[in-house]
């Protein structure tokens, strides 16, 4: 049976988002629309994540402090309670700092360099070899933090199904010391949307390249993003037969448009000839103005209320504080520190 949001019932649930930057249709189609479902029947933590946004912004921090209180109200503005779902602040909670430095010297170098994911993003970032140990090792961080929490179910990207494994590798040599099961390993929860591209067309959204739309983002932003979308640059008449395969605009149709019997009209419309990339352009900007809305305007008052927001992560980080405090006593013991 394919595994979906509905699907799971108390379940621990841990998923969260560096604090890099707003978030963006990317992150709404990917996992927050999951999160608001999984939070119904399950025991669920979202983890600011800003110790690993320094990773690579450690010379920059302000783009992590700043960008902290953004991501709650995107995380209230789509629906996520605060009453059901446990929001915290990674740095809040020093137990997983204290975990991932047990966890380093269980995992070799090597093994990081391997990983698919670390890979990508080195290459992405144009790192080469002056990558910043925070950055390298930043697998074995969220190993402690999935682990810290005892996770049983991570909602994922593809593209980070080598950390799952990674974590995973981990709670079995963690168990291997132990002698006995410790600690749980955890299974993915895959998105059933696919990575979203970036307005250009030319990579996945990134709150760090400019290329998305933010859930705040204002009207005219959306306008000119959507205008500005990438199509099929062989339909060059509105009588020409176009294609519907890397096209951005329908890529964003499918995902966003609530009428997939429509859509799926206005494909064959546009692959037979005869519907202008104007005419898609106008319905998605249409279908995002509408569903961007309310959003935005939840958002805009939420942050106008920053004294709330911070009492929501402070007590979210009380709780998880606790339950992190647990999981590293049971790892100090297998490592033999609990000596007082």
């Amino acid at each position: 049976m394919k595994m979906t949001p509905k699907t799971f019932h108390n379940q621990i649930i841990l998923t969260g988002d560096r604090a890099t930057g707003p978030l963006h249709l990317g992150h709404f189609i990917g996992s927050l629309q999951q999160r608001v479902t999984l939070q119904r029947t399950n025991d669920q933590t979202i983890l600011v994540a800003d110790m690993q946004g320094l990773t690579d912004n450690a010379n920059t921090p302000a783009n992590v402090s700043s960008n902290i209180l953004n991501i709650v109200a995107d995380y209230l503005a789509v629906g996520i309670d605060p009453t059901l779902t446990t929001i915290c602040l990674q740095s809040q909670l020093p137990a997983l700092a204290e975990i991932t430095m047990y966890y380093s010297n269980l995992v070799t170098i090597a093994r990081l360099e391997r990983n698919p994911t670390v890979k990508a993003e080195i290459l992405s970032k144009q790192f080469k070899r002056s990558i910043p140990a925070g950055f390298l090792t930043y697998p074995i961080s969220q190993a402690a933090d999935i682990t810290a929490f005892n996770a049983s179910i991570v909602p994922v990207g593809d593209d980070q199904l080598p950390m799952i494994e990674q974590t995973n590798e981990i709670v079995r040599k963690v168990n291997s010391l132990a002698g006995s099961c410790v600690l749980n390993e955890c299974q993915p929860l895959l998105s059933k949307a696919s990575r979203l591209p970036s307005t250009d067309g030319k990579t996945k959204m990134s709150k760090t390249m400019g290329n998305t739309i933010n859930l705040g983002s204002s009207p005219k932003h959306i306008t000119t993003a959507v205008r500005s979308m990438y199509t099929d640059p062989n339909h060059l008449k509105i009588e020409d037969p176009g294609k519907v395969e890397g096209n951005v605009v329908f890529t964003y149709l499918e995902a966003f448009h609530p009428d997939t019997i429509y859509i799926n009209e206005l494909k064959q419309r546009y692959q037979c000839g005869g519907l202008g990339d104007g005419t898609t352009k106008k319905i998605l900007e249409e279908c995002l103005q509408e569903m961007l809305s309310p959003i935005r305007h939840e958002r805009e008052k939420l942050l106008s209320e920053p004294n709330y927001l911070l009492q929501v992560l402070e007590k979210g980080s009380e709780v998880a504080k606790i339950k992190t405090e647990k999981t590293l006593y049971k790892i100090k013991s297998v490592f033999g520190l609990n000596i007082f």
